[in-house]
């Protein structure tokens, strides 16, 4: 979300803007450091080819039958780390770098997808809950914005309050989005130890994969919160110095 407003209202809001440029840089940092482990890491074990030749696919497959869920296409999507599965189609999408290729990283990743899978086979209360909010949560993170920014321009705190409410939602995802990937790594791991996917070298290549992807929901949560704990200073703030 673009930074906007950051004088309007005087002390209240500077105050704020102020906390969450201090507290912001480690954020960052945090999120940058991410996004590098992800990319290092995939193509660090891409280039290591597994011992049993198992494709992406084939790996996704067998944690399926193994988790005795059936009914779940698999197919190879375009770009690179754009692997996910669509419930709506009930499709595990693999991309290039995975569905055909026999690397470490490959399973890995695959097997991650193939957990989402049975997280909606099994009804993993998690996902559920985090697809019964997805529509709010559209329609949060798009009306916020125009909320915030109104009531920031017009000094109007019920519409800013509103766009706090709103943005709320967003976060609310991205907490609820937590334990949704971490549980599917863990599915994905504990299949490929239980089914001997990969040896125990290999499989600690898939955790360091799958350990980074997961840093970057913890980061993507941490700036939300904090997005959204500038919003939230912002606004008692203004109300502290309409009462004084």
């Amino acid at each position: 979300m673009p930074y906007f407003g950051y004088y309007y209202g005087g002390y209240g809001d500077f105050l704020a803007n102020n906390i969450y440029f201090l507290l912001l840089i480690p954020v960052l940092i945090l999120s940058f450091w991410a996004q590098y482990q992800v990319s290092s890491n995939f193509r660090r074990y891409s280039a290591v080819s597994n011992r049993r030749g198992l494709t992406g696919a084939q790996a996704a497959e067998a944690v399926l039958r193994g988790s005795g869920v059936g009914n779940v296409a698999i197919r190879p999507c375009r770009g690179r780390l754009t692997d996910h599965y669509d419930p709506r189609d009930n499709t595990i999408y693999l991309s290039e770098d995975v569905y055909a290729a026999a690397s470490v990283a490959a399973v890995g990743v695959a097997c991650h997808e193939a957990g989402h899978a049975v997280q909606y086979a099994v009804g993993y209360g998690p996902v559920r809950l985090r697809t019964a909010i997805i529509p709010a949560t559209q329609i949060g993170s798009r009306m916020s914005f125009f909320l915030l920014l109104i009531g920031l321009i017009l000094y109007n705190q019920s519409l800013f309050f509103v766009g706090i409410v709103l943005f709320s939602l967003t976060t609310f995802f991205q907490l609820v989005t937590l334990p949704v990937e971490f549980n599917a790594s863990n599915r994905a791991l504990a299949a490929i130890d239980g089914q001997g996917l990969l040896d125990t070298e290999e499989l600690y290549g898939a955790r360091k994969v799958l350990r980074a992807a997961a840093l970057t929901y913890v980061a993507a949560l941490l700036m939300s919160v904090l997005q959204l704990l500038r919003y939230v200073l912002i606004f008692f703030g203004r109300n502290q110095r309409g009462r004084d």
